[in-house]
């Protein structure tokens, strides 16, 4: 059996790693298939090459994942229709977050014969045994399968409860020296920048967030120290990104994390997604010793009663503190807040404008979008029970138009009036950032000229 996996182009300079591809890619390789990935994002490809492509080269598989945003809906449309115009077009199925929560949605409208729901290494591993042995494939859980207009959804397939026994994501397949060119917060130009995951899922259960498997399920310390010596090793990564919902899930495990880092002397800068009721500074001291330069909190709001209301499990007391605290420690915090929750007003609003404004540390420009219910989420159960959604078409072809644009308004304010205030506020955000990096730029030449500084290196944007 002969697999191409597409990486859909993002419309970025530089995409970040398809980690969840890899991690199907390198499962299939395991079992022995032959696996190849077409990297339309690299390269730019309009829809159009893949369809040449594929009318070229015979494949008896197609997959293609995808989160559920617009801008991904639109192009996942697009590559559909490329792939099912192909002279020998092969067996076609989606995966990821976009399709999971609603997969005979999908199915319907990109013509493709399954869609995975959920985690995907098992699953896949048996549709393509099934597919290679030309057994029925309507009985595998975890897939919903198309059949002419029959739709068959089935049950859902446990967890894979030892995420260590999964392989390292097949990186050897994929352009290295391009993903590493990725620039996060704090990274130097020197830095080689990579993604990966320390755990799946989250101890937490926010409203907005669409996340389908429940719980946490870690990876060992020691596997993620392996993993990153491969990285160091083979591809010159000099900054991990660990983009899982939350590698700082607990005390506890983020200690066992740093020390295993520190036992083994890996010398590399990491960014992390953080909770703040776990930023105390004894243990920000030991994340900075470790390497951590950075930590993106959900912060969400600035007001205990719509955090009660998204079920944030947080207060502001918590958040203030553990934002200084990062700041204190000689870590940048990363500020991620919503507008348009439930309770939300010009109010709550306000105080998260003044709250970014007086913590901003110039590490990156923060803006305020509208909170938006992704299908699958229990926020998007509610918007269906109380009419403001109708279903799944109704999001994807008429609501979710753009992300910084309100889809569904669950607050008391017309449209206009949110999208003028999340305006003015955005504004005053831009105009401190940028105010932040003109008063740099002009000491950094007042340096170079006033002091003589030969070490300088040019008025440069990364």
């Amino acid at each position: 059996m002969k697999i191409l996996l597409v990486v859909y182009d993002n419309d970025m300079f530089i995409h970040v790693f398809p980690t969840g591809l890899a991690y199907v890619a390198a499962v299939l390789l395991k079992k022995g298939y032959e696996v190849e990935i077409y990297n339309q994002d690299v390269h730019h490809y309009p829809e159009e090459h893949l369809t040449a492509y594929l009318n070229k080269n015979h494949f008896d598989v197609v997959g293609l994942g995808v989160i559920a945003g617009y801008y991904q809906y639109g192009k996942l449309l697009k590559i559909s229709q490329a792939i099912n115009a192909s002279k020998q077009r092969p067996f076609f199925v989606l995966g990821g977050h976009g399709p999971s929560p609603e997969p005979e949605y999908f199915l319907r409208k990109t013509g493709a014969d399954a869609v995975v729901i959920g985690e995907g290494e098992s699953t896949i591993v048996e549709l393509i045994d099934s597919l290679a042995a030309a057994k029925n494939i309507n009985g595998i859980a975890g897939l919903a399968v198309r059949e002419g207009n029959n739709i068959t959804v089935n049950k859902r397939r446990p967890l894979i409860k030892d995420i260590d026994s999964i392989p390292f994501p097949a990186y050897h397949l994929f352009p290295m020296e391009y993903y590493r060119l990725l620039r996060d917060p704090n990274a130097s130009k020197r830095d080689f920048v990579i993604p990966m995951l320390s755990g799946r899922g989250c101890p937490f259960c926010c409203t907005f967030c669409y996340r389908m498997d429940e719980g946490l399920r870690t990876r060992a310390p020691e596997a993620i120290v392996e993993e990153i010596k491969l990285l160091k090793r083979d591809y010159g990564i000099t900054y991990i990104s660990f983009y899982d919902e939350l590698l700082m899930s607990s005390q506890s495990r983020m200690e066992k994390i740093c020390r295993e880092m520190l036992k083994n002397k890996l010398d590399v800068k990491w960014y992390c997604n953080g909770r703040l009721n776990y930023a105390k500074p004894a243990l920000l001291g030991l994340m900075k010793k470790a390497g951590c330069v950075f930590i993106n909190y959900g912060i969400e709001a600035l007001d205990d009663q719509v955090l009660k209301n998204i079920n944030k499990c947080l207060t502001v007391s918590q958040i203030e503190s553990g934002i200084k605290a990062t700041l204190e420690a000689g870590i940048s915090p990363g500020f991620n807040i919503m507008f348009g929750n439930i309770g939300d007003n010009m109010r709550t609003l306000n105080r998260a404008v003044d709250f970014l404004i007086k913590h901003d540390d110039g590490a990156q420009l923060r803006t305020i979008r509208p909170v938006t219910p992704y299908p699958g989420s229990p926020l998007y159960y509610h918007a269906i029970k109380t009419g403001l959604l109708r279903d799944c078409g109704d999001f994807y072809e008429r609501k979710h138009v753009n992300s910084d644009l309100v889809s569904v308004n669950f607050t008391k304010m017309s449209d206009k009036k949110i999208h003028r205030a999340l305006f003015d506020a955005n504004r005053k955000l831009i105009k401190n950032y940028f105010a932040q990096k003109n008063r740099l730029g002009v000491e950094e030449a007042k340096d170079l000229y006033l002091n003589r500084n030969a070490e300088f290196r040019g008025f440069r944007q990364t």
